[in-house]
């Protein structure tokens, strides 16, 4: 065995005290058990070892990736394990714990400047653009995370896992969209156990591209690309909603103090709206979300440093 093969079988928790009565009971999915306290390591550790099996990553070479952060985390944990070199595009944009990870697991970083201070459309690009330069040199092979189908079947694994905690009772899915690619691999397999699953799509409300408004800046890390993602297709989700930066990290900040749940922005923008979800089905119903990342990826941040706005929640 090895520390690779601690990656997934994460718990499926009951919410037990922010679900009002009446509601649907709310499951979430502790990805923040693995090894770097993200679902990426399963992403991370698909995409690398689909690589090496077809050869488009031959022995000595390195890898290539832009990212928010928790997918170069997970790639700088994954190479760490398997000894290969690794280059990170990514920016000062995303959270200094996300950085520093990268950074002592080994992982050489460059870094995009982002004006606005959060993730935009225009910052997106700059990073694929940066990767796309980077990976022209000998050796390389570029992950391409929005455009690489080899996680797909990480996340059906995912999928199994929830729908055998669950007992087989998984009324409704509601997740955020980054590269899709988890949303597309679960909701598929969800449905191939029960096609009546409804899946719902979250997004930023300063972003909400999927839902057709203009593409902005937000601060929900790991989501909200500024673009329809290539993983992406209209037919993944029953319904899209939309959560402001700011209602996600009230959602998560009271996921810590009231049910222990430590979790990242990302993940309050799941529950936030697993929230609305679960009182419109009703009791006797389950709703399903990800605890996308662990809040020890955020300590530095907006959401639970000491720059974040005093008398919130």
């Amino acid at each position: 065995m090895t520390i690779l093969d601690t990656i997934g079988a994460t718990r499926l928790l009951p919410l037990r005290h922010l679900v009002p009565e009446g509601s649907a009971r709310i499951l979430v999915k502790a990805e923040y058990e693995n090894p770097t306290g993200s679902m990426k390591d399963r992403m991370a550790l698909a995409m690398v070892e689909a690589a090496e099996n077809d050869g488009r990553l031959e022995p000595g070479g390195s890898v290539v990736e832009y990212t928010g952060g928790s997918t170069g985390v997970s790639l700088a944990f994954v190479c760490a394990a398997k000894r290969i070199p690794l280059q990170i595009v990514t920016s000062e944009a995303f959270s200094k714990e996300k950085l520093d990870h990268m950074r002592a697991l080994g992982a050489r970083l460059t870094l995009v400047e982002s004006p606005t201070g959060g993730t935009t459309k225009a910052l997106t690009l700059e990073m694929i653009e940066t990767a796309r330069r980077l990976a022209a040199a000998p050796g390389s092979y570029w992950t391409d995370q929005l455009n690489n189908a080899d996680p797909l079947p990480s996340y059906e694994q995912m999928g199994d896992e929830i729908w055998e905690q669950s007992g087989g009772r998984v009324s409704a899915f509601v997740h955020s969209v980054g590269t899709a690619g988890s949303l597309r691999g679960v909701s598929t397999r969800l449905r191939s156990h029960n096609e009546a699953v409804h899946i719902v799509a979250v997004e930023p409300e300063e972003s909400a591209v999927l839902s057709g408004k203009p593409s902005g800046s937000h601060k929900i890390e790991g989501t909200g690309a500024g673009f329809v993602v290539p993983l992406w297709t209209e037919a993944l989700a029953d319904e899209i909603q939309t959560i402001s930066t700011q209602d996600a990290m009230a959602t998560a900040r009271r996921l810590a103090r009231e049910e222990g749940i430590f979790a990242g922005t990302s993940t309050g923008a799941n529950v936030a709206v697993a929230l609305r979800v679960a009182e419109r089905l009703g009791r006797g119903q389950t709703v399903v979300t990800i605890a996308c990342d662990s809040g020890m990826k955020y300590l530095s941040t907006e959401l639970y440093g000491p720059g974040r706005a005093r008398g919130g929640v």
